[in-house]
């Protein structure tokens, strides 16, 4: 899906480019080839206005980089990070241990397990170490782009609007799609 199909463009809504210089939302991805699935969440922060970064950080192979990106997340201004992760997926574990930030997981299916290994790793997190996991793959992905949307929305009005256009946006699309006779 691309950013241009995310919005109604009868209704005037406007796509972002580029990531800003000053984002709010950090997209964590343990390996590059995570970036086909965590691509889906950077789409829709774009087409809300949400300036994010996207790195490539491995709880397991740069733990060290992993800690400096989250310990300088907050004092750097992002305020929700999205965690991708296949396999073992610990990503989002580890990041949640060292910040006070939302942390939304996204589980990617790595291995032969198709995912169910990381969505249960990533939903077995022990008491006071909170992660929001979603869905398997792209549909999580876009959805924790979405819920960040709304935890960053609850104290910017404009977004909240913006949001809400979107959502009345694919109700909409709902509402036109036709049947075959």
């Amino acid at each position: 899906m691309s950013a241009a199909s995310l919005f109604c463009p009868s209704a005037g809504f406007r796509i972002m480019n580029p990531m800003s210089d000053q984002p709010l939302v950090g997209v964590v991805m343990g390996s590059k080839s995570d970036y086909e699935v965590l691509s889906a969440a950077i789409e829709i922060l774009r087409a809300l206005e949400i300036p994010c970064e996207a790195r490539v950080l491995s709880a397991h192979r740069t733990p060290d980089q992993l800690f400096e990106y989250v310990a300088s997340a907050r004092g750097r201004g992002l305020r929700v990070l999205i965690a991708g992760a296949g396999g073992a997926a610990h990503l989002a574990g580890v990041m949640a241990a060292k910040t006070l930030l939302p942390v939304l997981a996204v589980p990617i299916a790595a291995t032969p397990l198709n995912g169910l290994d990381s969505l249960l790793s990533m939903v077995q997190m022990p008491k006071g170490i909170p992660v929001a996991t979603l869905a398997i793959g792209k549909p999580g992905a876009a959805n924790a782009a979405l819920f960040a949307a709304e935890i960053l929305a609850l104290n910017d009005a404009a977004l909240y609007e913006r949001l809400a256009a979107w959502r009345a946006a694919r109700a909409q699309e709902v509402l036109d799609a036709k049947l075959p006779e």
